[in-house]
């Protein structure tokens, strides 16, 4: 499968943009795992516009990471053709386009899915933006706004006519946010389609190799993108990797080994930001990695992991928390 220039190899599978999720301390471990590519957190055109330091620094990849894309958000032409511009300076892989996440703050200002309500200006956005910059432009988004409006089918084909190189779908419309069932019917009408041309790569409620390759089998999707279940498990790229090409669980990534991988997360974090920061990047993972479930009487631990301060602090929890598998 290939996007623009870059080649994928056979069935492969990606880490999704989340914002305060995919820094660059977690993108490498996935890229380490064998995510196929990894994506930046979002960031705001409106903020990159302005200039906004924050923003700026969420711009900074590796080599090390590539392929990687940055993906960006906005509700205005002017203001995403400015941050495309500034991003493709970046030296990206690709740029992607959000045009799917659900949260109030982005989608209820007119962004992200909002722009679903919205389509000539959601095809105005990707038309000039593709025109606009030399690399590879995508789109990840949704089935559309609510259940009775489910209108990727015909948007996939108008995305494609505006010069994007791939689609990302995650089977959900925005009103239901991220409950429910993701349905991938309509992602797998959309690959079936003879007039599309350009990769599809299908989103939502993937958390186990076996998810992965029914994703393939039955809906014929030319990649996955994993998105909440990789929150705490960057490792589960090498799960996947490992079933899709027939291999046996490695017995090796045991607890105690996972552990040290969520402690060299949080020095690439501590190394790459601050201690102070480093520790709030890596406390989302430690909150939700599920090597700490079935551990009896754990609360008190898991309070006390998510208060430190110090990585000093936080790895001495963390050494106890090894005892208990012991």
């Amino acid at each position: 499968m290939k996007i623009g220039n870059i080649e994928f190899g056979d069935r492969p599978v990606f880490l999704a943009p989340m914002e305060d999720v995919t820094d660059i301390g977690f993108r490498l471990l996935c890229k380490r795992f064998g995510a196929s590519m990894v994506y930046t957190e979002f960031v705001s055109a409106e903020a990159l516009v302005r200039s906004v330091k924050s923003t700026i620094n969420k711009l900074t990849i590796s080599d090390t990471e590539r392929p990687v894309g940055i993906q960006i958000y906005g509700r205005s032409v002017e203001d995403m053709v400015e941050a495309a511009k500034i991003v493709e300076q970046a030296k990206p892989d690709l740029i992607d386009i959000n045009f799917g996440c659900p949260v109030k703050k982005v989608a209820g200002k007119g962004a992200g899915a909002g722009m679903l309500q919205n389509i000539p200006l959601l095809l105005d956005i990707t038309r000039e933006v593709v025109k606009a910059v030399k690399l590879p432009v995508t789109v990840k988004t949704r089935l559309g706004w609510t259940a009775d409006n489910i209108i990727i089918p015909t948007l996939a084909e108008q995305l494609q006519d505006c010069g994007i190189a791939a689609l990302t779908i995650h089977g959900r419309t925005r009103s239901q946010m991220y409950t429910g069932t993701a349905d991938w019917n309509p992602i797998a009408e959309v690959k079936r389609n003879p007039r599309i041309k350009i990769p599809i790569i299908g989103n939502g409620d993937i958390c186990t190799p076996e998810d992965t390759e029914r994703a393939f089998a039955e809906y014929g999707v030319d990649a996955v993108m994993i998105g909440r279940a990789t929150f705490g498990r960057p490792w589960i790229f090498k799960e996947i990797r490992d079933h899709l090409e027939g291999r046996e669980p490695d017995i090796t990534m045991d607890n105690s080994w996972k552990l040290d991988v969520l402690q060299e997360q949080l020095r690439i974090n501590v190394e790459r930001i601050d201690e102070y920061r480093g520790i709030l990047h890596t406390r989302r993972h430690l909150a939700a990695s599920p090597i700490f479930k079935g551990i009896p009487d754990f609360r008190q631990t898991r309070i006390a992991m998510l208060r430190a301060t110090t990585t000093a602090e936080l790895n001495s929890i963390l050494e106890e928390v090894r005892k208990m598998w012991t």
